[in-house]
């Protein structure tokens, strides 16, 4: 059973949420626990429709997620429905975790209790506040407050009339507000993002080598140096007075000590250096001086706490970064929209195999600048090309700028041909040949980097520290992004179900070395994890993984064909495989087979897609070959109860109710053959 599932994936995600629900309460009953159904569903939606979409990694910003802004932002329910949300969540994690479903990447079982309770002190007070519901949210609260019931169709369509008409009242200013709060974007950022590769990165005591060996570290270190307790004048327009300047270029090696300007402005890589050291909290003006942080003291004598913060400070540096070209030019389409296309291109460039093309970057960069000033596509052409030709001058600064630090590092070369492969259509991807309508640049776009990609040209990719700081980016957008090693103290079935899901071949094998290698070798846990996985479609491609995760994994799959928990997910292995032939079953085989194919078909599909499925195959013979797959002794026991409950007893009730029975011919008193005696007139 998955708990990862793409946005458009809406039935598959259905059928596992109501599986989990349905789970969880028998758990919750059979444990003395509490939890309502809608509650339950609410959470899962909730980590459905998020940032990552896992639904079993939770840790305390998606407990407050849930609790502060989810529920009070959409979920509109009676009062009391709602006041069982934080203990229903609780109840939800604790059965993901006694499961083995829950994701080990998240918090802890005891620190997801501490953020319930933390959450749930602040949670009346969220409910209370009108301004954090959304305007769905706001209109269903007003169609309940006006006695409507949601589920009826006919009465919320005549509430939408009322409401046309100006017969429903309603607080018209907090809708305002609402309207400009949706309108601005202020509202959390639930837009599913794109799943990360795994990354692996070296030793930290080799990333703070790194660190200490930047260029930019060493320079920012000797600004702040040369600024002094006493800090440096200022001219009136706020730069350096020209002969400090000169001074600082020799220090810091910026090769601008004997440029010919007339201002320190005009030398471009002190000012950004300048601009740097301030972003960065190192030094500030005051009172017309340059003067040092005084809580920068720390920072300076770590030199990676200083890169880091580095790192962070360029997002704010497009001005400084991206200078005009000559004076009066103004800003470049790349300096204006800085902060928010950064994080793309880094974003785009993590975890690749090979060094990406910076002509394809600045391609797609300057796509990106089109929407964002929204262009028209029938400006001039030659306007069009200045200002395409400024942006990808501006993205090659940057990228210098960022090799500097520490985050890039730049080569030159013929650009590997994964970078072209799916700009031609009729090449043949992932799901079948590419067509027009699957390639991701426009034509006049492709016409201009096809040729360029098949020349020499410049190339960056993203160095181990690089890698590590675009990666905790990641992590604090709320987004999934794996690291090879994280793994290696997880449980047994934690660790499957994630490399089952998230992990591709290659770094699932790497992630199965290391935690063996951490648990002397020992694979019987893991076997373990398997046969206590109380879900078949999870255990299935748990085993699928670790078979092919494991140099004998083959062997060791065929040696478990006759182990009591393992034997069906085996069996239905080899059988797919080609491993095994129905012919070569025992009738005890194929009974644990059907099991199997209905357990698997009810966790998939649910008990309707199961009674369908009977109907079609055995007809009238159905309740019987569901009573065999009972007495199967098929090991899932949970599974063959709610088979038991779900589908079989459902379907003895339903043939009792439509057994026919023989009907009396008119005039025979009850006679079934209706030859009875006739009445004498």
């Amino acid at each position: 059973m998955r708990t990862h599932f793409d946005p458009d994936e809406v039935e598959e995600f259905e059928s596992v949420k109501d599986l989990l629900v349905r789970r969880c309460l028998a758990w919750a009953g059979e444990h003395g626990m509490r939890a309502d159904e809608a509650m339950l569903a609410a959470a899962l939606d909730a980590r459905h429709r998020s940032r990552d979409g896992r639904l079993a990694c939770w840790d305390a910003r998606q407990v407050r997620r849930f609790l502060l802004e989810w529920i009070p932002r959409h979920l509109a329910a009676e009062r009391d429905v709602l006041a069982t949300a934080p203990e229903s969540l609780l109840t939800l994690l604790r059965y993901l975790a006694a499961s083995g479903l829950r994701d080990p990447r998240g918090a802890s079982p005891a620190e997801l209790e501490a953020a319930v309770a933390e959450a749930e002190a602040e949670y009346p007070a969220a409910l209370a506040d009108p301004t954090r519901q959304g305007i769905g949210k706001f209109w269903a609260q007003t169609a309940l407050d006006n006695g409507i019931v949601l589920d009826d169709e006919r009465a919320v369509a005549r509430f939408q009339r009322d409401v046309d008409a100006g017969r429903v009242r309603f607080d018209d200013d907090l809708l305002d507000k609402l309207l400009e709060a949706e309108f601005a974007g202020t509202g959390p950022d639930d837009e599913r993002a794109f799943p990360q590769s795994p990354v692996a990165l070296p030793p930290a005591a080799e990333l703070a080598a790194e660190a200490a060996r930047s260029e930019v570290v060493r320079q920012l270190t000797a600004l702040t140096g040369w600024v002094g307790t006493d800090g440096r004048p200022l001219t009136k327009t706020g730069n350096p007075r020209l002969a400090d300047a000169r001074e600082l270029a020799a220090l810091l090696d910026t090769g601008e000590r004997d440029l010919r300007v007339r201002s320190s402005a005009e030398m471009p890589r002190v000012s950004l250096l300048l601009a740097w050291a301030k972003k960065a909290g190192l030094v500030r003006v005051r009172t017309g001086r340059l003067v040092p942080v005084a809580k920068a003291g720390p920072v300076l004598r770590d030199p990676e706490t200083l890169w880091r913060r580095a790192f962070e400070a360029v997002f704010e540096l497009g001005a400084a970064i991206c200078a005009p070209t000559f004076e009066g030019s103004g800003s470049s389409m790349l300096a204006t929209a800085f902060d928010e296309l950064l994080p793309d291109v880094l974003n785009a460039m993590y975890g690749l195999p090979a060094p990406i093309p910076v002509a394809r970057l600045q391609e797609t960069v300057w796509l990106a600048c089109q929407e964002y000033f929204l262009l028209d596509p029938d400006e001039d052409g030659f306007r069009q090309d200045v200002w395409r030709r400024q942006v990808e001058r501006d993205l090659l600064t940057v990228f210098d700028t960022l090799s500097s630090l520490g985050v890039v590092e730049a080569s030159h070369g013929v650009p590997d041909e994964l970078y072209s492969s799916d700009l031609r259509p009729g090449v043949l991807g992932e799901f079948g040949e590419l067509t027009e309508d699957d390639l991701p640049l426009p034509p006049e776009a492709r016409a201009r980097l096809l040729p360029r990609l098949a020349e020499p040209g410049p190339l960056v990719r993203l160095t181990p520290l690089g890698t590590r700081a675009v990666r905790e980016r990641l992590l604090a957008d709320g987004r999934d992004a794996p690291l090879l090693g994280e793994l290696a103290d997880a449980e047994a079935g934690e660790l499957l179900g994630v490399l089952a899901q998230h992990y591709t071949r290659e770094t699932a094998a790497a992630e199965l070395d290391g935690w063996l290698a951490a648990h002397e070798g020992d694979v019987e846990p893991l076997l373990d994890a398997v046969r206590a996985c109380p879900f078949r479609t999870r255990a299935s491609a748990m085993l699928s993984t670790l078979v092919e995760a494991l140099p004998d994994g083959r062997e060791t799959r065929a040696r478990l064909r006759r182990d009591p928990a393992l034997g069906p997910v085996v069996l239905t292995a080899l059988l797919e495989t080609g491993e095994l032939r129905p012919e070569d079953l025992t009738a005890d085989e194929h009974s644990l087979l059907l099991a199997e194919g209905l357990i698997l078909l009810l966790e998939l599909g649910g008990p309707e897609a199961v009674v369908e499925q009977l109907r079609e195959s055995a007809g009238r013979g159905a309740p019987e070959l569901v009573a065999e797959v009972l007495d199967s002794g098929h090991p899932a026991r949970a599974a063959l109860e709610e088979l038991r409950v779900l589908v079989y007893e459902p379907m003895l009730a339903r043939n009792a109710r439509l057994r026919l029975m023989p009907s009396p011919a008119p005039g025979s008193r009850g006679r079934p053959s209706g030859r009875g005696r006739k009445r004498r007139h």
